[in-house]
């Protein structure tokens, strides 16, 4: 079976983490990835505490094993949405968008693992010195906010990094695979979000799925660079709009204006002509739709024989 230090970190039996997925991942994804064993995470985005707080008690009546919630930084809620993990005393945080420093030793003190995304060196470095718990290393083909460096490089660059400390790798990986090829690179577990969008589980609008479910391998792609905000999502007719408006002359504030509420229009409205898709590259190996333990069994058990034939290489 699947193991690693990950699983005894935060008491859960597969070293596989659901991506917190703005808007997306709730408290029933993240308790039916939690009940499967790996651990569930539901997404801040940018809700309220009072909002976070019934997905919370939703997941804790549908499970009784650990799961996270992913706080992205930029959010102006993060503060009150910070405290509300510690009153809810949960098993992790993880975090994006900015540097969660200021609230680690509160959260530290609560006995939560903190568990910072990092895209870079510097960050992956800062974050251990700031007693990070485990670091996410998440490469440029995931989905939503991503940095420069893709999967492949960045994972063996952070691990080099954060020394004994865990590290989860994230980003473009959809299958068994894609798990074992992460702990040869030195990650001792994984985060996928993409995967999680055809979970049964998973409450986005049915024409969001399809569009996942139809994906190649050229179906996504990243807009906001300009602006220091790079996010990857599937081509539609709002991705061609930003990217004519990023390159056309608009300035900095038309374009933050063109994105507002675009990633919700997708998630609840399905809407193809205005909404944001956010998705990964893996969109291309995603193409059923099951159960969320399913796909946590289905990842764990083919990177299992995968690494057992790992001695065939070896003469």
């Amino acid at each position: 079976m699947i193991k690693s230090a990950v699983c005894d970190l935060l008491d859960i039996k597969y070293p596989l983490f659901q991506g917190g997925m703005a808007w997306i991942a709730d408290g029933r994804l993240a308790a039916s990835v939690s009940e499967a064993g790996g651990l569930g995470i539901i997404a801040a985005g940018n809700q309220r505490a009072e909002d976070i707080r019934k997905q919370i008690n939703i997941a804790r009546e549908l499970t009784d094993k650990p799961f996270g919630l992913n706080i992205m930084l930029m959010n102006r809620y993060a503060d009150e949405i910070a405290e509300l993990a510690v009153e809810e005393k949960l098993a992790a945080v993880t975090t994006g968008a900015g540097n969660p420093s200021k609230f680690m030793s509160a959260w530290k003190t609560a006995g939560i693992k903190v568990i910072p995304v990092v895209a870079s060196v510097a960050m992956a470095k800062m974050m251990k010195r700031l007693g990070a718990d485990a670091l996410i290393a998440e490469g440029g083909e995931s989905g939503g906010h991503v940095g420069e460096l893709t999967t492949m490089v960045l994972v063996p660059l952070i691990c080099d990094a954060a020394g004994d400390l865990p590290v989860i790798a994230a980003g473009g990986i959809a299958d068994g695979r894609g798990m074992a090829a992460s702990f040869m690179l030195g990650a001792c577990g994984v985060q996928m979000g993409t995967r999680f969008l055809s979970a049964e589980e998973c409450t986005i609008h049915p024409v969001y799925r399809e569009r996942v479910l139809k994906a190649n391998d050229l179906s996504t792609a990243v807009t906001g660079k300009r602006i220091n905000h790079a996010a990857r999502s599937l081509r539609t007719a709002f991705v061609r709009e930003f990217q004519n408006a990023e390159y056309g002359g608009s300035t900095d504030e038309e374009l933050a204006g063109l994105s507002a509420g675009r990633f919700r229009m997708a998630v609840q409205d399905g809407n193809l002509e205005k909404g944001c898709f956010l998705c990964g590259q893996a969109a291309a190996m995603v193409n059923k739709v099951q159960p969320a333990a399913e796909i946590v069994k289905e990842v764990c058990e083919g990177a299992e024989q995968i690494l057992l034939k790992a001695p065939d290489f070896i003469n």
